[in-house]
């Protein structure tokens, strides 16, 4: 069973096999593959017409799937790597070991948020910014700039104590955990870190910065820590719900999933603080 490690306490080891496998499959082309789907749903997802991997309740069952389908391509590569999570309430700042050259780079330049050290750098040559949102082809960031805080861990469990998933309009302008988990209302949690990272972070081609797959690894996990505090409380809407994706309806891109199907996350992987 894959477990899903802090990434703050992954092994030299570790953090060497998923580094070299993001390589791989940047290199292959199956990278940036991720990038144009993402782009594709941003783009797609409108609070008033069709939304499923953004503004609605599929937000969370959607992004797990996703995740689920990068995982497993770094694992054709190296069977050994898993989704490392990054917990934004404990490393909340610039000189984190998550920023760290042996890892994934630190912050970009203050001309133009170029990030100038560690694997995936202008200057490695090895991640070309393909799939974008205007001419620049490296990665950027500017950590800290846009917004000056990450969330903290009393602003999360203000979230995790609502009982409700989610309600009408589902979208959002929607009252309900996963609104306020997404970001568009209240505290604001997943959002928030999106524009606090900057650069490609705060775009649609988000995935092109890797540490994309960290902070949704993160969100996934908190979903998991919802439904153990909530056990009465589940996904809604159930059925005949329009423009949304209902319990029991399949998810596009892949249509063979619906988000009854990744309710519940142990059937793929654990967290190393699963019980």
């Amino acid at each position: 069973m894959t477990v899903r490690k802090n990434q703050a306490t992954l092994t030299t080891d570790e953090k060497r096999r998923f580094v070299a496998a993001l390589l791989e499959l940047k290199r292959s082309g199956r990278y940036d593959e991720f990038v144009t789907t993402h782009n594709a749903f941003i783009l797609g997802d409108t609070d008033n017409g069709e939304r499923t991997g953004h503004r609605s309740p599929s937000f969370l069952p959607w992004h797990r799937r996703f995740l689920l389908e990068f995982e497993r391509a770094l694992q054709s590569v190296d069977a050994s790597v898993t989704l490392p999570y990054w917990d934004w309430t404990a490393d909340r700042s610039v000189r984190s070991s998550l920023w760290g050259p042996d890892f994934l780079g630190g912050n970009g330049r203050a001309r133009d948020g170029r990030v100038g050290d560690g694997p995936f750098s202008a200057a490695s040559g090895d991640w070309p910014i393909n799939v974008r949102v205007d001419g620049r082809t490296f990665l950027r960031r500017s950590l800290g700039s846009a917004v000056r805080e990450l969330p903290t861990r009393a602003e999360v469990d203000s979230v995790l104590a609502m009982a409700t998933y989610d309600m009408a309009p589902w979208n959002s302008a929607s009252e309900g955990f996963r609104n306020h988990l997404e970001g568009w209302r209240g505290v604001n949690l997943h959002n928030r870190v999106h524009v606090w990272v900057g650069g490609q972070m705060a775009t649609g081609v988000s995935p092109n910065d890797p540490v994309f797959w960290l902070h949704h690894a993160f969100i996934d996990k908190l979903w998991a820590e919802w439904q153990r505090r909530h056990p009465g409380s589940g996904y809604v809407p159930a059925a005949g719900t329009p423009n949304v994706v209902d319990l029991n309806e399949p998810m596009k891109p892949w249509n063979d999933v619906t988000p009854a199907d990744l309710l519940d996350h142990t059937a793929h992987y654990t967290f190393d603080t699963d019980a």
